[in-house]
């Protein structure tokens, strides 16, 4: 007998085990009135407990390895800093003095406050920070309760694991007991545990409504990230069959080892520019372990974020230069500020968040309204480019009026490195994020005044589709293979070529290998992807022939029904290109 389950498959890959259940919030908590005299030693014990969760923390963080991602060290950050924070560290104790009742509780009414605040907080990423509260909640708790800093002290290697939800430390931590694979109740394919599960290539299934209610501890669980089928099984042919593709799994990875430093040239011999994407000077390791041609989206945020000041100019030059050097000739793409939405600098110019953030001042809205800010990048990026090859990108054009302002911006800060006889490149490559459907419907208006253009697809399929990729109840409905998502990158693309420009990608869409003979067939010649799936995007690619992709991509936009769209991209991957090229 075979129980099958659907929800969304968020990292690719085919996983088998038997089930280990986690259950997050499962605690009862009760008030205890205590004696005078049992308050301070209630209190050293609820500091224990704190400590305890930091430790364990500091422990995960400390153990993550050099090849992986470094926002994962920024999500453990994260809960370490709420840990140090008074509102979970001290407010507490300030209700076991005051209540005279146990530490459970006190904690209880601190998270309760606190997850309050965030549910009437209208932007739904803010809203979800409560997860991170609860979090660090049940961490405290459960070194409350158990003596113990929150430790799984189960036998989880080669489990797949099903929880109602899992953070990004839960998932580091869970790696690092060798998990086969995991289902969560909640979640969607851009969360930051989704985005996780692919860099650290653990298979995943989120969305999975009612895992925890119908699937039991202990059976054995097949789960399909590409698919998002969840299978619990007892079928020995069923397990078998997918023994079968599991070893088919393992060998492509093999397979894909033996591409690193292979040309990434298509069958009929053209040359597609993969490059990657990075956010730190650290990140160019992993870069030049899968051989990448260079990086096509900096990420510069790092600098401005989780510090009492940003970063100054002669700072910003030192990062850059160094990323410079470390590339060793190879181009560098530098991403101007993009603060805003769901990044905020503690040092900004004061102002309220708007209702919709994501549609607020964000990216190059807020640099050119806070040019003082700005400049110092601006500057910083110019005289990097003197020691090697730089490109500028601005983030979010919506007009070419902000275009015009931003190049205006940037000839007055030449001309003022000019007379200070400051070292800069003069001719940079200045280019443009094509992410706002208005910039791509204006595309050939943007291309002929830039060198070059790069989609993002995250914010470009976002905006277009009128969905926050973040927010659990309408994530299903971000779409990738939409007929109105694919005609806007192929209105970019069609720019670019006629302007004579480059158009690269960056965004998620350009990692996942089910889009790559797509996009082949569209027009694009250069991908920037994450370090860890750039070795995928290349096989693909060196086992396609563009001259037989491109009348059926053609055809596949001409297509209105999603679901057609979907099949007939599932035909074109599944096509034996090598055989075609035998027969030819």
């Amino acid at each position: 007998m075979t129980l099958g389950l659907s929800g969304i498959g968020v990292s690719r890959g085919i996983a088998i085990g038997r089930l280990a259940m986690l259950r997050h919030g499962a605690s009862n908590v009760f008030e205890l009135l205590l004696d005078p005299d049992q308050v301070e030693p209630e209190i050293e014990r609820f500091r224990n407990a704190v400590q305890q969760a930091s430790q364990q923390l500091r422990g995960i963080r400390d153990a993550i390895a050099e090849s992986t991602p470094k926002d994962v060290a920024e999500f453990i950050d994260t809960h370490l800093l709420m840990l140090d924070d008074e509102m979970l560290s001290e407010a507490p104790v300030d209700i076991i003095r005051e209540r005279r009742c146990n530490a459970e509780w006190a904690l209880k009414i601190q998270r309760d406050d606190l997850v309050s605040v965030f549910d009437q907080m209208e932007d739904p990423y803010l809203r979800s920070r409560r997860d991170d509260v609860n979090y660090v909640f049940e961490r405290i708790l459960r070194g409350l309760q158990r003596g113990e800093g929150g430790g799984e002290t189960r036998r989880l290697s080669h489990r797949i694991i099903v929880a109602e939800s899992l953070s990004p430390a839960d998932i580091v931590y869970l790696q690092h007991n060798h998990i086969a694979g995991f289902i969560t109740e909640t979640g969607g394919p851009l969360s930051h545990s989704a985005i996780l599960a692919r860099s650290l290539k653990i298979p995943a299934v989120v969305g999975v409504h009612t895992a925890t209610l119908l699937l039991q501890d202990n059976e054995t669980v097949i789960i399909d990230g590409a698919s998002g089928l969840v299978l619990a099984v007892t079928d020995s042919d069923v397990i078998a069959d997918y023994r079968r593709k599991l070893r088919a799994q393992h060998e492509q990875r093999r397979a894909l080892l033996a591409l690193r430093g292979a040309p990434t040239v298509t069958l009929d011999r053209h040359h597609i520019a993969l490059r990657a994407n990075i956010e730190l000077q650290e990140d160019v390791r992993s870069l030049k372990q899968v051989s990448a041609e260079g990086v096509g989206l900096y990420r510069t945020e790092f600098l401005y974020l989780k510090r009492d000041r940003p970063a100054d100019e002669e700072e910003q030059l030192r990062t850059y230069r160094r990323v410079v050097r470390a590339l060793a000739g190879k181009p560098l793409t530098i991403r101007t500020l993009d603060l805003g939405a769901d990044k905020t600098c503690s040092d900004e110019p004061a102002h309220p968040q708007g209702p919709n953030p994501a549609l607020g001042l964000r990216a190059i809205r807020r640099c050119l309204k806070h040019v003082d800010a700005f400049k110092p990048q601006l500057r910083a990026i110019l005289r990097a480019a003197a020691y090697g090859p730089v490109r500028l990108m601005f983030p979010m054009l919506t007009s070419i009026s902000e275009l015009e302002a931003a190049l205006a911006l940037l000839e007055q800060v030449k001309r003022e490195l000019r007379r200070e006889r400051r070292r800069f490149d003069n001719r940079i490559a200045v280019g443009a994020m094509i992410e706002v459907p208005a910039a791509a419907l204006s595309a050939s208006a943007f291309a002929a005044r830039l060198d070059f253009m790069s989609i993002g697809t995250n914010d470009l399929i976002q905006y277009a589709l009128a969905i926050d990729r973040l927010d659990d109840e309408v994530n299903y409905l971000y779409d990738p293979l939409h007929p109105a998502v694919l005609a806007l990158i192929s209105m970019a693309l069609e720019a670019g070529k006629r302007a004579g420009i480059p158009v690269s990608m960056c965004g998620e869409m350009a990692g996942d290998t089910r889009y790559t003979r797509l996009l082949l067939g569209m027009g694009l010649r250069e991908f920037s992807t994450p370090p860890s799936s750039l070795l995928e995007v290349r096989q693909v690619i060196t086992r396609s022939r563009i001259d037989l992709l491109q009348d059926s991509c053609r055809e596949i936009l001409n297509v209105s029904d999603q679901g057609e769209i979907a099949q007939r991209v599932r035909l074109l991957n599944e096509s034996d290109q090598l055989g075609q090229v035998a027969e030819c």
